[in-house]
C-alpha cells in the first residue's frame, strides 16, 4: 500500500469572509439538529436505554445539544462481549485494510470539518479557532496512525544469525477500553480509538458525559468508513457505575485513559490487580494532568513572552492539560512582564463560543465554575489579584481570565491543577532558581522557556523535567507527528501520543526462530 507522506491538516483561516460564511452555515445546520437522541452502538447495532445523558451547551445551558442513551452494567458486558467476538476476525485483518479505514475516516472528517467544528462549538464550548484545531488534530491522528501501522506491519528487522531464520512480529493485545476527556472530545477521543483499532485491537469507548454527542457523530464516521461491527463500541454512561467493570473485567486487556491525575491514579491501581480468570497483566496507558510553567529569563523578548503566556493560559479557557498555569519570571523583569500580560488579557473578548469574535469562551459546566471560583478565592489569600477573578452562570458558564501575582512556589494555587483560565505569577532570583521552581510540582507535562541566552536554552533542555518542552514559544498546541505528546511523573505514562512509538503500546512482540 503506497500513500503520500504525512502532512499536518492546515488550520482554517476564519478571516476569509467566504470561509467564515461556510462555518456559520454549518453552525446553523447543526443548531437545527440540536436535541436529537443518540443510541449506544454495540456490535454495530443501535441500543436504546431507559436512562439517558442530557448534554447541554456551555454557552447556553438551557440549550439541549442532544440526549444520549446511558449504559448500565448489562450494556457494558454486552459491549465487551461484542468487542471480543469482533477481535477474532479484526485481529487477522491485514494491516493495510485496517489502515484504509482510518484514511477513509480522515477523508470523511475533512469533508465534514465545518460540521464537526460546529458540534464542538455547541457541545464543548470551543471558540471557532479552538474547535477547528480540535477537528484538524483528529484528522491528523487518523492519517498519522494509519501510516505508522504500515511501518509496523510484517516482520521487523533483526540481526541475522547463521543457520537460522529469525523474525519479529507485532500482534494486537485484544479488547480495550478507551476513556477520553471532555476538553478534546473529538481529537483525543479519535486518536485514542484509532491507535487501538488500527493495531488490530477492538474497543469499548466510554466518552465523557460532558461531550457524548461529538463522540456519537464520530461513530457515524467510523461506520461510513467501513469499520466492521463490534470493532469499536459506543458506550456512554455514568463513570461511577461503569468504571470498575470496564477496568477489571477479565476481557479487558488494556485501558487507555486521558483525564485527571486523581481518576487516572485510581484506575491505574485497579487495572494493575490480577482478577480471577485473568491470564495477563493488563496494559495501562494514561495521559493525566499538568501544572505547566512558562519561565521568563531576564534577557527574554517580553512582548513575545507575554503573548505566549496569554495564549497558553487562556486558550479554551485554560481547559487544557498543557495550559500555562504558572509564570516564573526573573525578578528584574517581573513587574514589566506582569503589566504586559495584564494588558493583553484585558483585550481578550469573553463570550459565547458561537460568536466568531469570541476569544475566551465558557468553561464546561456549573461545577467547573464553582471549582475554579474556589481556586481563585484561595489564590487571593495566597497572592495579589491583578486581573479578572469574576465568574457567572447567568449567560453561560463564564470565568474571566484571571491573573494572581506574588504567589509562593508552594502555595496551593501554584501546586494544584485548576483546569481553568487562572495563572499564578511567581518571582525567581535568577534562571537556575526559576527552573527549581518550575520542577517543584508533582507533574511534568509541558513547559516553556523564553530567553535569548543559548546557555539557558541548553540548561533547560537538560534540567526542565517535562515531557514537552517549548523554547521561545507557547506551551500548548502540540502537533501530531511534530511534537509527540505525553508527560512525566503524575502527568501520566509518557505515552507520547502522535509519536512513532505510540502504537507499540497496543501491540505485543513475538519472535520466531527456525533452524535451517
Amino acid at each position: 500500500m503506497t500513500i503520500q507522506e504525512f502532512r499536518n491538516e492546515p488550520f482554517t483561516d476564519f478571516a476569509d469572509p467566504a470561509v467564515r460564511l461556510a462555518q456559520q452555515e454549518a453552525l446553523d445546520r447543526v443548531t437545527a439538529q440540536l436535541g436529537d437522541r443518540h443510541p449506544l452502538i454495540i456490535g454495530g447495532e443501535a441500543v436504546w436505554t431507559a436512562q439517558t445523558i442530557r448534554s447541554t451547551s456551555p454557552s447556553d445551558p438551557d440549550l439541549l445539544v442532544g440526549e444520549v442513551a446511558s449504559a448500565g452494567e448489562a450494556e457494558a458486558l454486552f459491549a465487551l462481549q461484542a468487542a471480543d467476538r469482533a477481535f477474532r476476525t479484526w485481529s487477522r485483518t491485514p494491516a493495510d485494510a485496517r489502515a484504509r479505514v482510518l484514511l477513509k475516516g480522515a477523508a470523511i472528517l475533512r469533508r465534514r470539518k465545518f460540521e464537526f467544528n460546529a458540534w464542538l462549538i455547541q457541545e464543548a464550548g470551543k471558540p471557532w479557532p479552538e474547535a477547528d484545531a480540535d477537528t484538524a488534530e483528529a484528522i491528523d491522528f487518523l492519517e498519522y496512525y494509519a501510516r505508522q501501522m504500515l511501518r509496523l506491519a510484517g516482520a521487523q528487522p533483526v540481526v541475522p544469525y547463521p543457520g537460522e531464520e529469525n523474525n519479529l512480529y507485532y500482534l494486537p493485545l485484544g479488547v480495550g477500553v478507551v476513556h477520553p476527556p471532555f476538553n478534546f472530545p473529538l481529537a483525543i477521543m479519535a486518536g485514542m480509538t484509532a491507535a487501538a483499532i488500527v493495531t488490530g485491537n477492538t474497543v469499548v469507548v466510554k466518552p465523557s458525559v460532558h461531550a457524548p454527542v461529538v463522540c456519537a457523530k464520530f461513530f457515524e464516521v467510523l461506520a461510513e468508513a467501513g469499520l466492521p461491527a463490534g470493532v469499536a463500541n459506543f458506550l456512554p454512561g455514568d463513570p461511577a457505575a461503569l468504571g470498575d467493570l470496564l477496568t477489571i473485567h477479565p476481557l479487558v486487556r488494556f485501558v487507555n485513559f486521558t483525564g485527571s491525575a486523581a481518576v487516572g491514579s485510581m484506575l491505574y491501581e485497579k487495572a494493575a490487580k490480577v482478577q480471577p480468570g485473568q491470564r495477563f497483566l493488563r496494559r495501562y496507558i494514561a495521559e493525566m494532568g499538568g501544572k505547566d510553567a512558562i519561565v521568563v529569563a531576564a534577557d527574554a523578548d517580553l512582548d513575545a513572552a507575554a503573548q505566549g503566556i496569554v495564549a497558553s493560559a487562556f486558550g479554551f479557557s485554560g481547559q487544557k492539560c498543557s495550559a500555562c498555569s504558572r509564570v516564573i519570571a526573573d525578578e528584574h523583569i517581573y513587574e514589566e512582564l506582569l503589566t504586559k500580560v495584564v494588558t493583553l488579557a484585558g483585550r481578550l473578548k469573553l463570550g459565547p463560543a458561537t460568536d466568531p469574535e469570541t476569544q475566551v469562551g465558557p468553561v464546561i459546566n456549573a461545577g467547573a465554575v464553582e471549582r475554579i471560583s474556589r481556586a481563585i478565592e484561595s489564590g487571593k489569600s495566597e497572592g495579589r489579584l491583578v486581573f479578572g477573578g469574576e465568574a457567572s452562570v447567568s449567560q453561560g458558564y463564564m470565568v474571566q481570565p484571571t491573573i494572581i501575582a506574588d504567589v509562593a512556589p508552594d502555595a496551593r494555587i501554584a501546586q494544584e491543577e485548576i483546569f481553568g483560565p487562572v495563572v499564578a505569577f511567581m518571582k525567581a532570583d535568577d534562571f537556575r532558581h526559576a527552573l527549581e521552581i518550575a520542577n517543584n510540582t508533582p507533574y511534568g507535562l509541558t513547559g516553556a522557556i523564553f530567553t535569548r541566552d543559548r546557555a539557558n536554552l541548553e540548561i533547560a533542555r537538560e534540567e526542565f523535567h517535562v515531557g514537552n518542552l517549548y523554547l521561545n514559544r507557547k506551551c500548548t498546541g502540540a502537533l501530531v507527528g511534530v511534537q509527540p505528546f505525553g508527560g512525566f511523573n503524575m502527568s501520566g505514562t509518557d505515552s507520547k501520543a502522535g509519536g512513532p512509538d505510540y502504537l507499540l503500546l497496543f501491540l505485543q512482540g513475538k519472535a520466531v526462530s527456525e533452524r535451517l
